[in-house]
C-alpha cells in the first residue's frame, strides 16, 4: 500500500515534469532563435527546428518515470509502468527522426524544387515525405512491440479472423500506395490538372500517398483514393489540344433549299471571324430531315488558351443573330392535325 505522502510525491514529480517541459519549451524557443540566427549553416537550424518539441515530451517522459518510482508497485503494475516507459521513449525517439528526415528533405530538396518548373518534381516532395514518415513510423512500432516482449509478425498471425481483416485493410492499403507509385510514374496528371474519373471533374490539389483530392467545378474538395486510378479510366481534360463542339440546329421545313445552303455559309462564316476557333477545321452540313426541323449538324473546335465558356457564348450568339437577320426560323415540336369528317 502507498501512502498519501508518496502518492503525493509521485504527483509532484510528474507534475513538477509537465511544469519543467513548458518552462524548457519557453527557454528553447528564446535559445534557438539566437543560434539559427547566428549559425551559417542549415543543418544548424534543422537541428534546433526537430529537436524542439520531442526534447520537451522527453522531460516529461522523465518525470512520470521518477514520479512512478516513488510508489510500491506490485510486479505486474511495475512490468505495465516499465513497458509504458519504453513505449514512450520509442515514440518520442520516432518523432525526433521522422520530423528530423522530413526537415533535412523540405530544407534541402524544396529550393531545388521550386527552382525548377517542372510539377512532377513540386509533386514528388509530399510523396517523399510521407513515405519517410510511414516508414519511420512503422518501424517505431516493431521496436516498441519488441521491447514490451511482443513478436509482431507472430502477435497478427495469432489473431486469426482479426488477423485476416488486418491483411484486407493492409491489401487495399497496398493498393493505394501502388497507385500513388503509379500516378507519379506514368503521370496520368499532374498537380492543377483538371481532370475526370469516376463521376468527378476538377482540378488536381493535391496528390498523396494513400488518396488524392481534386477541387470539383462546384468547389467541394473531394479525396479519391489512389487504387481507383488504376481501376478506372482518367480524363485529363488538360491535356486536350482544343475543346469540341458539336451542335445541331433545327430549321422550320418552310426553309428553302437556298436559304439552307445560306444558313451553312454563315457557319462558316462565324468561325472565320472568331480568333478563338480553329478556322481549318469546321464541319458543317445538312444531316438529317428529322420529326420537326431540317437537321443542320455544326462541328467546330475551339483553341485549348481560349476561355471556352466565353467562346461558346460568343458562338451561340453570333448564330442567333445571324439566323435573325437572315430570317432563318429554328423549328420547334409542332402538330398539324386533319379533322376527315365531312
Amino acid at each position: 500500500m502507498n501512502t498519501l505522502s508518496q502518492w503525493l510525491i509521485a504527483l509532484a514529480y510528474i507534475v513538477g515534469g509537465i511544469i519543467i517541459a513548458k518552462a524548457a519549451y519557453f527557454i528553447f524557443k528564446k535559445i534557438s532563435k539566437g543560434l539559427i540566427n547566428s549559425s551559417e549553416t542549415k543543418l544548424d537550424d534543422v537541428l534546433v527546428d526537430t529537436l524542439e518539441k520531442p526534447v520537451i515530451f522527453a522531460i516529461a517522459i522523465f518525470g512520470f518515470y521518477i514520479g512512478m518510482q516513488q510508489l510500491n508497485m506490485t510486479s505486474n503494475i511495475a512490468l505495465l509502468v516499465s513497458n509504458t516507459d519504453k513505449v514512450l521513449i520509442v515514440i518520442c525517439i520516432t518523432w525526433f527522426a521522422a520530423r528530423l528526415l522530413n526537415a533535412m528533405v523540405e530544407r534541402y530538396m524544396e529550393p531545388a524544387i521550386e527552382i525548377s518548373e517542372s510539377k512532377s518534381k513540386k509533386q514528388l516532395l509530399p510523396i517523399i515525405t510521407k513515405v519517410i514518415t510511414v516508414i519511420v513510423w512503422m518501424i517505431g512500432v516493431i521496436i516498441a512491440f519488441d521491447l514490451i516482449g511482443y513478436n509482431l509478425a507472430g502477435l497478427i498471425a495469432g489473431l486469426g479472423i482479426g488477423g485476416l481483416a488486418f491483411a484486407l485493410a493492409a491489401k487495399d492499403y497496398l493498393q493505394n500506395i501502388f497507385g500513388g507509385i503509379s500516378v507519379f510514374t506514368d503521370k496520368p496528371f499532374r498537380i492543377d490538372d483538371r481532370i475526370k474519373i469516376d463521376g468527378f471533374d476538377g482540378k488536381v490539389e493535391d496528390i498523396g500517398i494513400r488518396s488524392s483530392r481534386i477541387r470539383t467545378l462546384s468547389g467541394s474538395l473531394v479525396t479519391i483514393p489512389n487504387s481507383k486510378f488504376i481501376s478506372n479510366s482518367v480524363e485529363n481534360v488538360a491535356l486536350e489540344p482544343t475543346r469540341k463542339i458539336m451542335l445541331r440546329l433545327g430549321l422550320t421545313y418552310s426553309t428553302s433549299p437556298e436559304k439552307m445552303k445560306e444558313s451553312m455559309t454563315i457557319l462558316k462564316e462565324i468561325v472565320t471571324d472568331n480568333q478563338d476557333i480553329l478556322t481549318d477545321e469546321p464541319v458543317v452540313f445538312f444531316e438529317n430531315y428529322a420529326d420537326f426541323s431540317l437537321v443542320l449538324l455544326f462541328i467546330y473546335y475551339i483553341r485549348k488558351e481560349a476561355d471556352i465558356p466565353l467562346a461558346q457564348n460568343k458562338i451561340n450568339l453570333d448564330i442567333l443573330e445571324r439566323f435573325e437577320k437572315a430570317k432563318l426560323d429554328f423549328a420547334f415540336p409542332t402538330q398539324t392535325i386533319y379533322n376527315l369528317k365531312k
